[in-house]
């Protein structure tokens, strides 16, 4: 029986580690402390999850008394990014383990931290990139490692945000790059680790443009420029094409009964936090478009985009190798698109011959299916009858920021940024 601590009682760590320990693993796993700044977050948790309605709760300042009192064999991070890399720290010098959300940190600085501090503890640091366990991307894995495509030479990433789920990043702290990172962290870092995760390889250079296309006060969807908007009181409201997008007449009207309260109006009852800040405030400083190209250490390319304003949400993705071509088009949320999308499949094309089309056995649960199998790596044990290792370490975590903070200095300083740079320790190899 393990025993874990959670530093940031956020929607992610009740609905990712809380629950699913206490109901379907608490054989082997239980919750012992719950740490946050805000305590209505403790209040929100116990009321979802009866279970823990006896653990013990620590202010965010607490974290050595709760450690102390309740000895906890690891520690799950799920707090703000930029406050991962405390909680991080603090544990390892504990000696314990810690299981920590993406991205790992908001910088390569605090990122070299991470790893070096994991050289000198006891304790083992493991980050939840849980879309490397989707079962399409798991298959490329695959495909990847048996030699199928030969020695891989190019990639080509395009990843699509809609409207709803991009808008959202800029309602709240995502916005702001001292708490995120940026997009090119927050969001990219997921995909940047799938990316070294299939090719096993290292990155070497980036180069990058971005921009603030859709958002902040110069978009022209901006129906005033004012600042310190909400979406539930903005006089303005309806001018904007977001908001009208995803939002009747009624959404209009405030819900005052606790049990038929939204999620949104859930999180609006924590302390200090809107879920619903104006995407056009002066205040918002990241970008909302990326392209980029990197370079690995052996070889292969990446050609990389995203845009976080789009009709529909999804990727695609084509590999490229010495002995074949794959690829790959997915929809997200296809209750959000107008219109019918395919079944995902995986195409193969070899250098020389016919097309195969490959079909992948799916399974019901969050991203695509791959948070149940995480949690299972997590709270289980991997899989041993894996031909590969599919849960990320430090180093990894450290690589999807690294590449993602190379992304956003490019655009800033208009140059190509090598990793190198970013991480000068010795001690990272």
């Amino acid at each position: 029986m393990k025993k874990y601590a959670i530093c940031g009682v956020s929607n992610r760590a009740i609905g990712m580690f809380i629950q699913p320990m206490v109901k379907k693993f608490s054989a082997s796993s239980r919750v012992v402390g719950l740490l946050d700044r805000d305590s209505k977050r403790f209040t929100v948790c116990k009321q979802e999850v009866p279970e823990v309605k006896d653990v013990p709760v620590y202010q965010h300042d607490e974290f050595d008394r709760m450690i102390k009192e309740t000895k906890p064999d690891v520690v799950i991070v799920a707090s703000r990014d930029d406050t991962h890399v405390n909680y991080i720290l603090e544990a390892l010098a504990h000696d314990l383990d810690v299981i920590t959300e993406k991205p790992m940190t908001t910088t390569a600085e605090d990122s070299r931290r991470v790893v070096e501090a994991e050289k000198r503890s006891k304790g083992k640091v493991t980050v939840t990139f849980n879309y490397r366990y989707n079962p399409y991307h798991m298959k490329i894995k695959e495909l990847i490692q048996s030699g199928k495509l030969g020695r891989i030479t190019s990639v080509d990433l395009n990843w699509y945000i809609d409207t709803y789920h991009g808008s959202s990043y800029f309602q709240r702290w995502n916005r702001k790059r001292e708490y995120s990172g940026g997009l090119s962290i927050h969001k990219s870092s997921h995909h940047f680790d799938l990316i070294h995760w299939w090719l096993d390889q290292k990155p070497e250079e980036v180069f990058s443009f971005g921009a603030l296309n859709y958002y902040g006060p110069e978009s022209e969807y901006n129906p005033l420029k004012e600042d310190g908007r909400n979406c539930k009181t903005c006089h303005v409201k309806d001018d904007c094409a977001y908001y009208r997008r995803w939002n009747t007449r009624s959404d209009q009207l405030f819900v005052q009964d606790d049990h038929i309260a939204s999620d949104e109006a859930r999180k609006e009852s924590y302390t200090n936090y809107r879920p619903d800040q104006c995407i056009f405030d002066s205040e918002i400083e990241i970008e909302d478009t990326y392209t980029a190209t990197v370079k690995y250490d052996r070889g292969a390319l990446l050609s990389y985009s995203i845009n976080f304003s789009l009709p529909y949400e999804g990727y695609r993705l084509a590999i490229n190798g010495t002995k074949g071509r794959l690829e790959t088009k997915e929809f997200h949320a296809p209750s959000r698109v107008p219109f019918p999308v395919p079944e995902q499949t995986i195409e193969y094309f070899p250098l020389f011959g016919a097309k195969e089309t490959i079909q992948v056995l799916t399974q019901q649960g969050g991203h695509g299916g791959g948070d149940p199998v995480i949690q299972e790596d997590l709270f289980i044990g991997e899989d041993p009858k894996r031909s590969f290792t599919t849960l990320s370490g430090s180093q990894d975590g450290a690589y999807a920021v690294m590449t993602g903070e190379a992304v956003w200095r490019s655009v800033k300083e208009k140059r190509a940024v090598t990793i190198d740079e970013l991480f000068t320790a010795p001690s990272f190899t």
